[in-house]
């Protein structure tokens, strides 16, 4: 069972998410999880100035994220900041790089599932992820999200992310923000949700 968790991070928020939903996948019995990140859009002066860089330098051992190995994988989470309501054009860029594997239908019957950040409490993590489902949908894949059964995603004694949609963090406007423990929790379950949910369907195909 392979799963791709494939995420763009600018600040490490999406990428402490990542590791969580990859170490979720990872505790189900047979699942081989590889981890990876899209390529860099934003120019290196750019990245410099606003200290995004030295943020990005922690994880810069990730490999790059390739179109044509998706098929490869049995399920594939994506993770994406939040930009504007919508997925960061890094992330957008990656996708429609997808064209031949749409074509070819490779990507039919795949799991999909979908993981967010964003700078405030209500800046579009919800829409974020619907709006990314679209895509997979188009790709015939199977969306899995976070059912309620995770009792993180209904806490209200803490301000913090997490929807029936997908996991998320909020990473204030500054960026100071890391993901919090109830986050990182909800993150492992939707790793290990997804795991288990590829699981059950190869043996039901089987």
């Amino acid at each position: 069972m392979k799963i791709q968790v494939i995420f763009y991070s600018m600040f490490g928020h999406i990428y402490r998410m990542a590791e969580a939903v990859a170490e979720g996948a990872r505790s189900v019995d047979g699942a081989e999880v590889e981890l990876y990140q899209v390529a860099e859009l934003v120019p290196e002066s750019v990245l410099e100035a606003s200290g995004a860089k030295k943020a990005r330098d922690a994880f810069s051992d990730i490999p790059l994220a390739d179109p044509a190995r998706l098929a490869e994988a049995d399920a594939i989470i994506f993770g994406t900041p939040t930009r504007f309501g919508n997925a960061c054009a890094q992330m957008r860029n990656f996708l429609d790089q997808t064209g031949s594997l749409f074509a070819t239908n490779a990507l039919v019957d795949k799991v999909g599932s979908v993981f967010t950040s964003t700078g405030t409490q209500h800046g579009g993590q919800e829409t974020t992820i619907l709006s990314f489902i679209v895509t997979l949908l188009h790709h015939g894949m199977i969306v899995v999200g976070v059912p309620y059964s995770e009792k993180g995603i209904s806490r209200t004694d803490e301000m913090s992310g997490g929807t029936p949609y997908g996991a998320s963090t909020i990473c204030c406007s500054d960026g100071s923000r890391q993901p919090s423990e109830n986050e990182i929790a909800v993150a492992k379950f939707q790793g290990r949700h997804v795991a288990e949910v590829t699981h059950a369907l190869l043996k039901g195909s089987a």
